[in-house]
């Protein structure tokens, strides 16, 4: 059985991640309070992110620019899309 969670995101319980998915304490907190729903939303909304920025992981900006935008995705106002920014249409 899964490991359990209040999702911070869903406002629900769900199945919670298998590991911290960041380093550090903000690693921790997500692990304890964000679901594997909740984190695979992230994700796709990090890639969004990355593509229409145009930023490389591997820059300490960009890296510092990601984890804010990851702790508001999760524990403050939400993560905002870039002006303009149209989702690709599904084909």
């Amino acid at each position: 059985m899964p490991r359990m969670v209040q999702c911070v995101v869903l406002k629900r319980e769900a199945p919670g991640l298998d590991r911290p998915p960041y380093p550090g304490a903000l690693g921790k907190r997500i692990y304890e309070q964000v679901s594997r729903e909740a984190w695979g939303r992230w994700v796709q909304h990090q890639v969004m992110l990355i593509n229409e920025y145009r930023l490389s992981p591997i820059e300490p900006k960009a890296r510092q620019f990601l984890e804010a935008e990851m702790e508001k995705f999760f524990f403050g106002p939400g993560s905002t899309r870039p002006e303009g920014y149209a989702p690709p249409e599904e084909q």
